[in-house]
C-alpha cells in the first residue's frame, strides 16, 4: 500500500475495491479519506486498551481486522461488522472504559498517504480483503480485560486508561 504512486485518490480505489470499505476522498484538496459507517462500523479507544484487546483476540485465535492508529490522541480504531445491538446499558459500559462505537452515520477517518494527514494516522493492522471482526468479539476482549483491572480502582472513581 506505501509505493511511490500512492495517492489519496489511489488508496481510496484500494480501500473501495479490495477491502470493501465505502470510503470517499474529502475535502480533495487536503487528500482526507473518510467512509460514513454503515456496512463497517468502528471502536475507538485508548492505546493501552487497544493493545491488550488485539493480544486478547490474537491469543483466541479471533482473526484481527484492520486497525487504526491515532499517535496524536493517543488512540486505536477496531473496524467491526455492524453487529453490535442497539443497547444503551452497553454503550454506557462502554463509554465508562473510555470505548467510542461510532454506528451508522458516523464518519470514519482513515489513513491517508499525504504528507498531514499521514502523520495523524496510520495502519497498526492494515486492510488486506473486507473482513472485520464481529463487533461482539471486540467487546468480549474489551471486557476480558476490564476484568483484569485491580478491583480497588475500579472502585475508587479513578479512570484506568491501560
Amino acid at each position: 500500500m506505501e509505493t511511490r504512486g500512492d495517492t489519496p485518490l489511489s488508496r481510496c480505489l484500494f480501500y473501495r475495491q479490495e477491502c470493501g470499505l465505502p470510503a470517499v476522498v474529502d475535502p480533495p484538496e487536503l487528500g482526507r479519506i473518510v467512509m460514513r459507517a454503515g456496512s463497517v462500523w468502528a471502536m475507538t479507544m485508548p492505546i493501552r486498551l487497544g493493545q491488550a484487546v488485539k493480544a486478547h483476540m490474537h491469543n483466541r485465535s479471533v482473526p484481527l481486522g484492520p486497525i487504526v492508529g491515532h499517535p496524536r490522541s493517543g488512540r486505536w480504531t477496531f473496524l467491526i461488522q455492524p453487529d453490535l445491538p442497539d443497547d444503551v446499558r452497553l454503550f454506557a459500559e462502554l463509554f465508562r472504559l473510555d470505548v467510542a462505537v461510532a454506528r451508522t452515520g458516523a464518519t470514519i477517518a482513515l489513513p491517508s498517504p499525504t504528507a498531514a494527514v499521514g502523520a495523524i494516522r496510520h495502519w497498526i493492522v492494515p486492510p488486506r480483503t473486507a473482513f472485520r471482526p464481529s463487533g461482539r468479539f471486540v467487546v468480549e476482549a474489551v471486557r476480558a480485560w476490564a476484568d483484569q483491572m485491580p478491583r480497588t480502582r475500579r472502585r475508587s472513581g479513578t479512570t484506568h486508561v491501560g
